[in-house]
């Protein structure tokens, strides 16, 4: 007999189909807050009137933002953004972005949780895989404050208390996880996500099926990131199409916001596999953004795992509307479909980075629970070949 539990996140909402602006202020006077910090990329900020419309409805309790990110996070930022939440002392933080954004303010709570003010201060923090593949997972405090969400990618990294951070020395990206700094709520406007980048947004979609097919195809399974995930990947497969020919429409984007939803039930719910373990190295490595990095590496893992999740891909198959059963192909039918990138040749790896992408996939908790063990670096070098 299966025994099983779910931890249900710290999260007290899911707000959709509102403006952003008239969201937040909902929020943030159902918390009582009086001073609240933006996070943001420079780009929604300088570039839109996103984050402007934000800080304008708060009025005087916006006390400052934050808009140097970093894609992938490294160590560095998150120290910066700290900083800058210190000299606020912020009662409430509002970030608007995708992955990279709630990443750096993830990571920056535990920061001020436990006053690092250093990038070396954050290694005493991250989560760490033992020899025996087993996590040590450090007992962090609550953060002085929360951090709600407006969404503007499909990653689903505002369904998660899990953030990565890059070391740059190392060339890992390192996880950071505890119970309070993810988002305490979420708010999905699609009229926001108008402003993301094509490429931003269809690659996060696919991260979001990477999450759904890793999640159903677990070591761990659990019946409700079943029921999720399959949903997903129904929400995605109806609403992507529509997007090709109608990137305006606002239900479809709604529609895709709620899959990444469904799909990041599975975050640190059931372990995932190797597409995500290697794509963090990849990112790591090589600066890929991990929407890629899916597209790229989430069809090989796929049929590398085919003889352990044979059940499970047949379902994923049945989903995604593959007659064939073909899980795997149906995948990368939908992201060639989409313009998105399959090989990693392509977006200028080169086979010299293997070895330092292995050393550091070895090193990822989600490559050491992958469904086929992989118990070497030459097995990821594997994957890696053939994904060039």
């Amino acid at each position: 007999m299966q025994a099983g539990s779910h931890e249900f996140l710290a999260q007290d909402r899911v707000i959709w189909g509102k403006p952003a602006a008239q969201a937040v202020i909902e929020e943030a006077d159902r918390r009582g807050a009086k001073r609240v910090f933006i996070v943001t990329s420079r780009t929604l900020n300088r570039t839109t009137d996103a984050v402007a419309g934000i800080a304008s409805a708060l009025g005087a309790r916006h006390v400052g933002t934050f808009d140097e990110c970093v894609e992938h996070t490294p160590r560095a930022s998150v120290i910066a953004a700290a900083n800058a939440a210190r000299a606020v002392s912020p009662d409430l933080v509002v970030t608007v972005g995708g992955g990279t954004a709630i990443d750096t303010v993830k990571v920056m709570l535990i920061a001020l949780a436990h006053d690092v003010r250093t990038v070396e201060g954050l290694d005493d923090w991250r989560l760490k895989v033992n020899p025996d593949g087993s996590r040590h997972v450090p007992a962090v405090q609550a953060p002085p404050c929360r951090q709600i969400v407006v969404s503007t990618t499909l990653g689903a990294a505002e369904f998660s208390d899990l953030g990565g951070c890059t070391d740059p020395v190392r060339k890992v990206k390192d996880a950071y996880s505890a119970k309070f700094i993810g988002a305490a709520s979420v708010i999905l406007d699609p009229a926001i996500t108008l402003h993301t980048p094509s490429w931003l947004w269809l690659s996060t979609a696919v991260r979001g099926i990477d999450h759904a097919v890793e999640g159903l195809c677990s070591v761990t399974p659990s019946p409700l990131i079943d029921a999720t995930s399959l949903q997903a990947l129904h929400l995605f497969g109806t609403a992507l199409p529509v997007l090709s020919a109608q990137p305006q429409d606002l239900d479809a984007r709604l529609q895709c916001l709620q899959a990444a939803w469904m799909a990041g039930f599975g975050i640190m719910r059931v372990p995932y596999g190797a597409s995500h373990g290697i794509g963090h190295s990849l990112g790591a490595v090589t600066g890929i953004s991990h929407g890629y990095t899916s597209c790229i590496m989430l069809p090989h893992v796929m049929r590398f795992n085919r003889s352990h999740t044979g059940a499970q891909q047949a379902r994923i198959a049945q989903a995604m509307g593959a007659a064939d059963g073909d899980a795997a192909n149906a995948v990368a039918a939908l992201i060639a479909s989409l313009g998105m990138p399959t090989r990693l040749r392509d977006q200028g790896v080169t086979r010299d980075q293997f070895e330092a992408i292995a050393r550091g996939a070895m090193e990822n908790m989600w490559v050491r629970s992958n469904p086929r063990p992989i118990t070497s670096p030459q097995d990821v070098i594997g994957l890696l070949e053939a994904a060039f």
